[in-house]
């Protein structure tokens, strides 16, 4: 039970470094070889492999969103005796955006996360919004 609200705290506060603008402390628990999914059907998309790859693609998230407000609404843990930080989470959340032409911007998703020794290894975007309003907010209409 411990582990669980462990792996919840810092699922969450993975959101809240991203909210900071920290991407320092969000690249901190990513592993050398985490993989990043990003869905939809703009250059943004796709399957970002080792952890350059993943910071550039947030480090691009954050230049095309100068503010970003990330509301975490739930966060779940498949494990919930856990306690070596070897999990599977989702987190639900919404996000408020203006993008660096000044648009503003709504959306809502579920990002699935997989820790192996407090590290991510995996973590990939569900996001309710995939049409017009998501390609306008990152300039891709």
């Amino acid at each position: 039970m411990v582990g669980a609200l462990l792996a919840k705290k810092a699922l969450a506060a993975a959101f809240d470094a991203l909210n900071r603008r920290d991407l320092v402390s969000f690249m901190s628990v990513w592993r050398e070889d985490g993989v990043f999914v990003y869905p939809g059907d703009i250059p943004e998309s796709g399957e970002f492999k080792g952890k350059a790859a993943v910071e550039g693609w947030f480090r691009r998230f954050l230049e095309q969103f100068p503010t970003i407000q990330f509301d975490v609404r739930d966060v779940c843990v498949c494990n919930i005796l856990d306690v070596v930080g070897t999990n599977v989470g989702a987190v639900h959340w919404d996000i408020r955006l203006i993008n660096r032409d000044g648009r503003e911007g709504r959306n809502s998703g579920v990002t699935v996360i997989t820790v192996e020794r407090g590290k991510v290894v995996f973590a990939k975007d569900f996001i309710f919004d995939l049409g017009d309003n998501f390609r306008r907010n990152w300039g891709a209409v």
